[in-house]
């Protein structure tokens, strides 16, 4: 069997970068937090402004059970989830849900109000300059991968954390178990 010379040396190239890219992000994600970090844990709080300029902070929603979805306007799976949020945010929105799109991609301001209006979202969408962006995703163990979503229950605790595009009937059912989790806030009565 004869090898083709050019094979070869494109596998061990594709091999190379690989490998680069996987110590350049474990180097990048070193400080983070990982999945497991977060899970139980107090969301790392931040400030944002919403689309209409309103100072936001994610504390701000503490009392509901929240959807923290990372998204940008070019990313295709995001735009698949997204009617979903709005679905979901009117169902369970009456019952303690609130979600919160956290937009990641460098747009204008403008251009991310125009997609979401298009898109009809009727939660709170947050942006922010690219340091602050950076600052928030660091803090959640990076952000490498869109759509990134994370389940928090009333109290602001991590329930749990998921990466790309999930079916519609998985993230209704995190809704379920963040908005039942029991909440420090609802045992005494707030």
């Amino acid at each position: 069997m004869k090898r083709d010379p050019a094979a070869i040396v494109a596998v061990i190239i594709v091999v190379g970068l690989m490998l680069a890219f996987g110590v350049h992000m474990a180097r990048k994600n070193k400080g983070g937090s990982t999945v497991s970090q977060l899970k139980g844990q107090v969301a790392p709080d931040f400030t944002l402004q919403t689309l209409d300029g309103k100072t936001t902070k994610l504390s701000d929603f503490r009392g509901k059970a929240v959807l923290l979805n990372f998204w940008a306007t070019w990313c295709e799976p995001c735009k698949i989830e997204m009617p979903w949020f709005v679905e979901l945010q009117q169902q369970y929105g009456p019952q303690g849900l609130q979600i919160v799109g956290v937009a990641m991609d460098d747009a204008d301001p403008k251009d991310i109000a125009k997609f979401a209006q298009d898109m009809h979202v009727d939660y709170p969408i947050l942006i922010g300059k690219d340091a602050e962006r950076e600052k928030i995703a660091d803090a959640y163990g990076g952000v490498q991968f869109l759509p990134e979503t994370l389940y928090l229950d009333r109290d602001g605790h991590v329930l749990d954390k998921m990466f790309g595009l999930k079916g519609r009937g998985e993230i209704e059912d995190n809704v379920k178990k963040a908005l039942a989790a029991a909440s420090s806030l609802t045992a005494q009565g707030q």
